[in-house]
């Protein structure tokens, strides 16, 4: 994992069924990324979104 890979460990992903997920955008900090929730949940209003703390190794 790169150094820049570790500064963004928020991310924003879409609940898909069957337990799926897809990784929308990450950001370096969690008020960030919600605020990046809130636009997209206004975009998007069927869809569901979660902000998750995230670590890929």
């Amino acid at each position: 994992m790169t150094y820049r890979e570790r500064l963004t460990c928020w991310a924003v992903v879409r609940l898909l069924p069957s337990m799926q997920r897809i990784v929308v955008a990450r950001f370096r900090s969690r008020s960030d990324a919600d605020g990046h929730l809130q636009v997209l949940q206004r975009m998007l209003p069927t869809a569901q979104f979660k902000v998750v703390f995230d670590l890929e190794e």
